[in-house]
């Protein structure tokens, strides 16, 4: 039986590259596929990893019925044995509905990839559909990392190097962008906006930048406890 299934995870834990990779598998066993994104850090048009590998793929932006769109293509004599829908995050509940009648009317399995909250810790609208809908979630086991080494669970935005926590949604951007930006946090440094630049600023000896809770005797510089006690706390 056809099934959707969504794969999650945060920013930069390989989802892009798996979306590849099953496109690679099914299209050398002869099986056709129809690839849609959206807001693609490649630009319009374009189903991209972080390793360099690209491939076109149909834009789905707001208006986008995928339900309509297979059902034409088919009615057409065209033939569609996958769909693959990256950055699901940005897609509507409307449309992940649309989703699930392609699994469910026409029998075709559905893979979606996508960002599960967003840099406010808020889940996307899709997401949240995603997750009360599919017949399979599983968060990708490429874990991402925050800057202290600990498994990266939140996305965070930046602007100009600092953290932000309020603004729209939806921002382009990318992993190390220049002005507006994003990084991959834990929970605990993601609560104090600790990214890593303004870790470096916090000195060598913060508790905030080493992973010293709870050993006894470890001290703390002075400027450097200023620096990580003056961090907003959400």
């Amino acid at each position: 039986m056809a099934e959707l299934a969504f794969f999650s995870g945060t920013m930069d834990c390989g989802k892009s590259t798996l979306a590849l990779q099953i496109r690679h598998n099914r299209s050398a066993r002869g099986l056709q596929g129809m690839i849609f994104t959206r807001n693609d850090r490649a630009g319009e048009g374009r189903l991209s990893s972080r390793l360099g590998l690209v491939t076109e793929a149909i834009e789905a932006d707001e208006r986008f019925d995928f339900h309509a769109h297979l059902v034409k293509h088919l009615t057409a004599g065209g033939r569609v044995d996958y769909v693959i829908a990256d950055e699901a995050q940005f897609l509507s509940p409307r449309q992940v509905d649309q989703l699930a009648r392609v699994v469910d009317d026409l029998g075709i399995d559905v893979f979606a990839f996508g960002i599960t909250t967003d840099f406010r810790t808020r889940l996307f609208p899709g997401s949240q559909r995603l997750i009360e809908l599919a017949d399979r979630v599983e968060t990708l086991q490429v874990e991402s990392l925050c800057w202290c080494g600990a498994r990266a669970t939140h996305n965070a935005r930046t602007v100009g190097g600092r953290m932000v926590v309020e603004g729209a949604q939806v921002v382009v951007g990318d992993v190390g962008g220049a002005e507006t930006g994003y990084e991959v946090l834990c929970r605990r440094h993601h609560r104090r906006r600790l990214t890593a630049a303004a870790a470096a600023g916090a000195g060598p000896l913060s508790q905030d930048v080493l992973p010293t809770d709870g050993v006894p005797g470890q001290g703390r510089h002075e400027g450097a406890a200023e620096a990580a006690d003056a961090a907003p706390q959400v």
